[in-house]
């Protein structure tokens, strides 16, 4: 079974930092792109950065709201991923959730995406 967990929410002031987790299992996960998909409250889901597998060359992906405050790595030895978030603002509150996709290369579509985990909590107070 594919399983991912992502972990390291929490509450932050405005202009802070979070670093998310994503652990994977199941898969070959080097294989894949990873990304990180968020739904603030009575909004729809959006992604928001991915990360192409050893096939995908290193390509990424970063939605605007994101591009330049948070950056997605993995390590492939560990079968994780991680979205360091900084600079948060408010609008940035949502669950977020870690997923992977069906291809090698890094994707922008929600609907590329194959398998999701449980998300973890981001509040940001102003």
């Amino acid at each position: 079974d594919v399983q991912l967990q992502a972990s390291g929410g929490g509450l932050v002031q405005a202009g802070g930092s979070l670093r998310l987790s994503c652990a994977a299992s199941g898969f070959n996960f080097a294989d894949f792109s990873i990304g990180w998909i968020r739904q603030a409250p009575g909004k729809e889901r959006e992604a928001i950065a991915c990360l192409g597998g050893i096939a995908g060359g290193g390509s990424t992906y970063y939605a605007d709201s994101v591009k330049g405050r948070f950056t997605i790595s993995r390590d492939n030895a560990k079968n994780t991923a991680y979205l360091q978030m900084n600079s948060l603002k408010p609008e940035d509150t949502a669950v977020y959730y870690c997923a992977k996709s069906y291809f090698g290369i890094a994707v922008e579509s929600l609907k590329l995406y194959e398998s999701w985990g449980q998300g973890t909590l981001v509040t940001v107070s102003s």
